[in-house]
């Protein structure tokens, strides 16, 4: 998934980004609100870290702008603003969460699933299609209760199509996701169709795999 971390403290923002990147998260860094705001025009995020003391605007005006701009990404303010006002106006504004600062980086991690469960109307962290099981919290797909071995872009992949489930994927929509955001003829790559392909080899030695489609001229689709 890709996350905009809108952070001015350096520090902070590298061990946001660092964290994140070992949790297999894509991750830019705005560490202004100018800047942020030209991000979030041209590119396409699944969350935003947003810190309110910016250095050149209030974090609610740039929440307030996404929102007037149906920006899709899950945002979860993060800020040495503690008082209840604040977390009443940033949440009132369309923020998804609010942590204040000093804070728990397992802590956000979790709060960062538990958002993404709720936006796909995911009850629990296993989702569950035949014989597998896929395990969103600690990235495992099961077969019968045994891990299946994915490569890490081979997860996301799958989590993603699972996540929007019954929906038309396409290829670009696929690569931003697993890539980040690549030039506009990254896309052009074979990359998906041969992840693809190695994920069906992979799942059809323990089972068919009659939900994973390929939509002609367009891309994928996992139906349940």
């Amino acid at each position: 998934m890709n996350v905009l971390i809108v952070e001015d403290e350096r520090s902070l923002a590298k061990e946001l980004a660092f964290f994140l990147y070992q949790q297999n998260f894509q991750c830019e860094v705005a560490r202004t609100g100018h800047e942020a705001s030209e991000l979030l025009a041209v590119n396409t995020y699944d969350f935003v870290l947003l810190d309110l003391g910016l250095p050149d605007c209030d974090g609610l005006d740039l929440l307030t702008e996404a929102k007037a701009q149906e920006i899709t990404a899950a945002i979860i303010v993060l800020t040495a603003r503690g008082e209840v006002a604040d977390r009443i106006r940033g949440l009132d504004l369309g923020a998804d969460d609010y942590l204040a600062k000093p804070f728990s980086l397992p802590e956000l991690l979790s709060r960062m699933h538990a958002i993404t469960r709720r936006r796909f109307g995911v009850a629990k962290p296993l989702i569950q299609f035949g014989e597998f099981a896929l395990d969103l919290q600690n990235r495992q797909l099961l077969h019968q209760g045994q891990e299946v071995t994915l490569s890490v872009k081979e997860f996301d992949l799958l989590s993603y199509l699972v996540l929007h489930k019954n929906r038309v994927l396409t290829r670009l929509q696929l690569t931003e996701h697993i890539w980040g955001n690549l030039p506009e003829d990254g896309y052009e790559s074979n990359y998906i169709d041969a992840h693809i392909k190695n994920l069906r080899k992979k799942l059809t030695r323990y089972s068919e795999l009659p939900w994973l489609e390929t939509v002609r001229g367009l891309g994928y689709r996992f139906s349940l």
